[in-house]
Protein backbone atom coordinates (compact mmCIF):
# COMPACT_ATOMS: atom_id res chain seq x y z
CA UNK A 1 0.00 0.00 0.00
CA UNK A 2 1.21 3.36 -0.91
CA UNK A 3 1.17 6.28 1.77
CA UNK A 4 -1.26 8.85 1.81
CA UNK A 5 1.02 11.71 2.93
CA UNK A 6 -0.06 15.27 2.55
CA UNK A 7 3.90 16.10 3.37
CA UNK A 8 6.92 14.06 3.43
CA UNK A 9 7.52 11.32 6.27
CA UNK A 10 11.01 10.55 7.46
CA UNK A 11 11.38 6.73 8.62
CA UNK A 12 14.29 6.53 10.63
CA UNK A 13 15.98 4.57 13.12
CA UNK A 14 18.90 5.69 15.44
CA UNK A 15 21.80 3.67 17.22
CA UNK A 16 23.28 5.46 20.42
CA UNK A 17 25.65 4.97 22.71
CA UNK A 18 23.55 4.37 25.49
CA UNK A 19 19.72 5.46 26.75
CA UNK A 20 20.60 8.61 28.31
CA UNK A 21 19.37 11.06 26.54
CA UNK A 22 21.06 14.44 28.52
CA UNK A 23 24.74 11.61 28.61
CA UNK A 24 24.41 9.49 25.27
CA UNK A 25 25.42 10.26 21.52
CA UNK A 26 23.54 9.15 18.19
CA UNK A 27 26.40 6.68 16.55
CA UNK A 28 24.22 6.16 13.34
CA UNK A 29 21.14 7.97 11.99
CA UNK A 30 19.38 5.85 8.44
CA UNK A 31 16.35 7.50 7.55
CA UNK A 32 13.98 7.23 4.61
CA UNK A 33 12.06 10.34 3.16
CA UNK A 34 8.88 8.98 1.38
CA UNK A 35 7.47 12.05 -0.53
CA UNK A 36 3.64 12.29 -1.11
CA UNK A 37 4.12 11.87 -5.37
CA UNK A 38 5.85 8.36 -3.58
CA UNK A 39 9.41 8.30 -4.18
CA UNK A 40 12.02 7.76 -1.73
CA UNK A 41 15.46 8.76 -0.50
CA UNK A 42 17.51 6.79 1.77
CA UNK A 43 20.35 8.11 3.66
CA UNK A 44 22.83 6.09 5.91
CA UNK A 45 24.78 8.05 8.27
CA UNK A 46 27.61 7.34 10.95
CA UNK A 47 28.27 9.71 13.63
CA UNK A 48 31.14 10.57 15.85
CA UNK A 49 29.56 10.76 19.47
CA UNK A 50 33.01 12.41 20.75
CA UNK A 51 33.34 9.93 23.52
CA UNK A 52 34.33 5.82 23.25
CA UNK A 53 31.48 3.64 22.04
CA UNK A 54 30.64 0.78 25.62
CA UNK A 55 31.65 -2.47 24.52
CA UNK A 56 27.89 -3.48 25.27
CA UNK A 57 26.96 -1.35 22.39
CA UNK A 58 29.61 -2.58 20.22
CA UNK A 59 28.43 -6.00 20.53
CA UNK A 60 24.60 -5.21 20.08
CA UNK A 61 25.14 -3.36 17.18
CA UNK A 62 28.46 -3.90 15.47
CA UNK A 63 29.20 -0.41 15.36
CA UNK A 64 32.86 -0.54 16.75
CA UNK A 65 34.95 3.02 17.37
CA UNK A 66 36.98 2.79 14.24
CA UNK A 67 33.53 2.90 12.40
CA UNK A 68 32.46 6.15 13.87
CA UNK A 69 36.54 7.86 14.36
CA UNK A 70 36.72 9.90 11.11
CA UNK A 71 32.83 10.26 10.86
CA UNK A 72 31.08 13.90 11.19
CA UNK A 73 29.92 14.64 14.61
CA UNK A 74 26.14 15.11 15.05
CA UNK A 75 26.60 19.00 15.21
CA UNK A 76 28.09 18.99 11.82
CA UNK A 77 25.78 17.23 10.60
CA UNK A 78 22.83 18.90 12.33
CA UNK A 79 22.36 21.75 9.93
CA UNK A 80 21.78 19.46 6.76
CA UNK A 81 19.48 16.94 8.49
CA UNK A 82 17.36 20.47 9.83
CA UNK A 83 17.08 21.27 6.14
CA UNK A 84 15.98 17.54 5.11
CA UNK A 85 13.73 17.14 7.72
CA UNK A 86 11.93 20.64 7.48
CA UNK A 87 8.17 20.14 6.43
CA UNK A 88 8.29 16.38 7.27
CA UNK A 89 6.34 13.98 9.36
CA UNK A 90 8.32 11.28 11.55
CA UNK A 91 7.60 7.87 11.76
CA UNK A 92 10.23 4.96 13.45
CA UNK A 93 9.57 1.99 15.79
CA UNK A 94 9.40 2.89 19.18
CA UNK A 95 10.33 6.63 17.99
CA UNK A 96 7.86 8.16 20.27
CA UNK A 97 9.31 7.05 23.50
CA UNK A 98 13.04 7.12 22.31
CA UNK A 99 14.36 8.16 18.94
CA UNK A 100 12.11 11.01 18.69
CA UNK A 101 13.77 12.73 22.23
CA UNK A 102 17.09 11.81 21.64
CA UNK A 103 16.67 13.60 17.74
CA UNK A 104 15.70 16.94 19.49
CA UNK A 105 17.98 17.13 22.46
CA UNK A 106 21.37 16.55 19.40
CA UNK A 107 19.50 19.33 17.82
CA UNK A 108 19.59 21.55 20.64
CA UNK A 109 22.94 20.74 21.72
CA UNK A 110 24.18 21.60 18.25
CA UNK A 111 22.38 24.90 18.84
CA UNK A 112 19.08 24.22 16.41
CA UNK A 113 15.86 24.59 17.50
CA UNK A 114 13.92 21.71 15.48
CA UNK A 115 10.74 22.25 16.95
CA UNK A 116 8.83 18.42 17.11
CA UNK A 117 5.56 20.11 18.46
CA UNK A 118 4.79 20.96 14.82
CA UNK A 119 5.26 17.79 13.22
CA UNK A 120 3.06 14.49 13.17
CA UNK A 121 4.94 11.61 14.79
CA UNK A 122 3.56 8.16 14.44
CA UNK A 123 5.16 5.42 15.79
CA UNK A 124 4.79 1.79 14.01
CA UNK A 125 5.70 0.11 17.84
CA UNK A 126 2.81 1.68 19.35
CA UNK A 127 0.73 0.87 16.52
CA UNK A 128 1.77 -3.04 16.49
CA UNK A 129 1.26 -3.08 20.38
CA UNK A 130 -2.53 -1.62 20.61
CA UNK A 131 -3.34 -4.00 18.05
CA UNK A 132 -0.87 -7.20 18.37
CA UNK A 133 1.65 -6.41 21.20
CA UNK A 134 4.44 -7.78 19.69
CA UNK A 135 8.52 -6.46 18.92
CA UNK A 136 10.04 -5.91 15.39
CA UNK A 137 11.16 -9.26 14.57
CA UNK A 138 7.60 -10.38 15.33
CA UNK A 139 5.91 -7.15 13.72
CA UNK A 140 8.07 -8.33 10.80
CA UNK A 141 7.17 -12.00 10.74
CA UNK A 142 3.26 -10.84 11.08
CA UNK A 143 2.89 -8.38 8.86
CA UNK A 144 5.34 -9.42 5.87
CA UNK A 145 5.43 -13.32 5.89
CA UNK A 146 8.78 -13.44 6.39
CA UNK A 147 11.34 -14.17 9.54
CA UNK A 148 13.17 -10.35 9.85
CA UNK A 149 16.70 -12.52 10.27
CA UNK A 150 15.94 -14.24 6.87
CA UNK A 151 16.25 -10.50 5.49
CA UNK A 152 17.77 -8.32 7.76
CA UNK A 153 21.18 -7.85 10.44
CA UNK A 154 19.13 -6.93 13.67
CA UNK A 155 20.34 -3.57 15.32
CA UNK A 156 21.28 -1.88 12.76
CA UNK A 157 19.81 1.51 12.25
CA UNK A 158 19.69 0.88 8.20
CA UNK A 159 18.47 -2.17 8.38
CA UNK A 160 15.96 -1.56 11.21
CA UNK A 161 14.79 0.78 9.09
CA UNK A 162 14.12 -0.95 6.11
CA UNK A 163 11.82 -3.20 8.09
CA UNK A 164 10.31 -0.55 10.13
CA UNK A 165 8.76 0.97 6.74
CA UNK A 166 7.63 -2.25 5.57
CA UNK A 167 5.99 -3.14 9.16
CA UNK A 168 4.14 0.35 8.68
CA UNK A 169 2.99 -0.11 5.07
CA UNK A 170 2.04 -3.97 5.96
CA UNK A 171 -0.27 -2.22 9.39
CA UNK A 172 -1.96 -0.50 6.66
CA UNK A 173 -2.91 -3.44 4.21
CA UNK A 174 -3.82 -5.63 7.18
CA UNK A 175 -6.19 -2.80 8.91
CA UNK A 176 -7.72 -1.00 5.79
CA UNK A 177 -11.20 0.15 5.62
CA UNK A 178 -12.99 -3.00 4.30
CA UNK A 179 -10.12 -5.81 5.25
CA UNK A 180 -11.09 -5.83 9.19
CA UNK A 181 -14.64 -5.96 10.08
CA UNK A 182 -14.47 -4.94 13.22
CA UNK A 183 -14.50 -0.66 13.29
CA UNK A 184 -12.38 -0.54 16.28
CA UNK A 185 -9.42 -2.69 14.33
CA UNK A 186 -9.50 0.03 11.52
CA UNK A 187 -6.94 2.21 10.67
CA UNK A 188 -7.14 4.96 7.92
CA UNK A 189 -4.06 5.49 5.69
CA UNK A 190 -4.18 9.16 7.22
CA UNK A 191 -1.30 10.93 8.82
CA UNK A 192 -3.20 13.00 11.23
CA UNK A 193 -5.04 9.60 12.21
CA UNK A 194 -2.07 7.40 12.71
CA UNK A 195 -0.29 10.03 15.37
CA UNK A 196 -3.28 10.64 17.45
CA UNK A 197 -3.46 6.34 17.33
CA UNK A 198 0.53 6.47 18.20
CA UNK A 199 -0.04 8.75 21.21
CA UNK A 200 0.47 7.03 24.70
CA UNK A 201 1.01 10.06 27.24
CA UNK A 202 -0.11 13.63 27.83
CA UNK A 203 3.41 14.56 27.81
CA UNK A 204 4.50 18.22 26.46
CA UNK A 205 8.04 17.35 26.42
CA UNK A 206 9.63 14.42 25.79
CA UNK A 207 10.78 13.45 29.67
CA UNK A 208 7.38 13.78 31.15
CA UNK A 209 7.97 16.34 33.31
CA UNK A 210 4.92 19.03 31.64
CA UNK A 211 2.30 16.64 30.90
CA UNK A 212 -1.08 18.36 29.60
CA UNK A 213 -4.35 18.33 32.12
CA UNK A 214 -7.40 19.28 31.40
CA UNK A 215 -8.77 23.21 31.88
CA UNK A 216 -11.57 22.69 34.58
CA UNK A 217 -14.23 25.65 34.62
CA UNK A 218 -15.80 27.27 38.02
CA UNK A 219 -18.46 24.73 37.34
CA UNK A 220 -16.23 22.00 37.88
CA UNK A 221 -16.85 20.84 34.59
CA UNK A 222 -14.28 20.85 31.38
CA UNK A 223 -13.84 23.42 29.50
CA UNK A 224 -14.74 22.89 25.31
CA UNK A 225 -13.31 25.18 22.87
CA UNK A 226 -15.35 25.99 19.76
CA UNK A 227 -14.95 22.40 18.50
CA UNK A 228 -16.49 20.90 21.22
CA UNK A 229 -12.99 19.60 22.19
CA UNK A 230 -11.72 19.44 25.70
CA UNK A 231 -9.53 22.39 26.40
CA UNK A 232 -5.85 21.51 28.14
CA UNK A 233 -3.53 23.08 29.96
CA UNK A 234 -0.15 22.55 30.55
CA UNK A 235 0.94 21.35 34.47
CA UNK A 236 4.17 20.23 35.78
CA UNK A 237 4.32 16.67 36.85
CA UNK A 238 7.20 16.61 39.25
CA UNK A 239 8.23 18.32 42.44
CA UNK A 240 6.67 21.12 44.88
CA UNK A 241 4.63 22.47 41.90
CA UNK A 242 3.01 19.02 40.54
CA UNK A 243 -0.45 19.41 39.25
CA UNK A 244 0.08 23.16 38.76
CA UNK A 245 -0.32 24.93 35.30
CA UNK A 246 3.39 26.03 34.37
CA UNK A 247 2.34 29.69 33.56
CA UNK A 248 1.12 30.34 36.62
CA UNK A 249 4.14 28.82 38.70
CA UNK A 250 5.88 30.84 36.66
CA UNK A 251 4.70 34.29 37.32
CA UNK A 252 4.35 34.05 40.99
CA UNK A 253 8.15 31.94 41.17
CA UNK A 254 10.25 33.83 39.66
CA UNK A 255 13.14 31.42 40.28
CA UNK A 256 11.71 28.18 39.68
CA UNK A 257 12.25 29.01 36.07
CA UNK A 258 16.18 30.22 36.42
CA UNK A 259 16.10 26.75 38.73
CA UNK A 260 14.98 24.60 36.60
CA UNK A 261 17.35 26.03 33.75
CA UNK A 262 20.15 25.89 35.67
CA UNK A 263 19.13 22.38 36.67
CA UNK A 264 19.95 18.57 35.49
CA UNK A 265 17.05 18.79 32.77
CA UNK A 266 16.89 17.76 29.37
CA UNK A 267 17.01 20.47 26.61
CA UNK A 268 14.09 19.84 24.97
CA UNK A 269 11.97 20.40 28.65
CA UNK A 270 14.09 23.39 29.31
CA UNK A 271 12.81 24.46 25.31
CA UNK A 272 9.42 23.65 26.67
CA UNK A 273 9.54 25.51 29.69
CA UNK A 274 10.69 28.75 27.59
CA UNK A 275 8.25 28.33 25.04
CA UNK A 276 6.14 28.37 28.17
CA UNK A 277 7.36 31.71 29.51
CA UNK A 278 7.82 33.82 26.35
CA UNK A 279 4.05 33.18 25.75
CA UNK A 280 2.96 34.50 28.97
CA UNK A 281 5.42 37.83 27.92
CA UNK A 282 3.58 38.25 24.46
CA UNK A 283 0.01 38.10 25.94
Amino acid sequence: MKLNLTRPLIVFDLETTGLDFIRDRIIQISYIKVSPDGTEERENLFVNPEKPIPHEVVELTGITNDDVKDAPTFKALAPQLSEKFKGCDFAGYNSNHFDIPMLAEEFLRAGIDFDFSKVRLIDAQTIFHKMERRNLAAAYKFYCGRKMEEDFTAHRADEDTEATYRVLMGELDKYAPGVQEEPDRVLENDMDCLAEFSKQNDNVDFAGRIVWKPLVGADGKPVLDADGKEQKVEVFNFGKYKGRPVADVLRTDIGYYSWMMGGDFTFNTKQVLTRIRLRGFNK
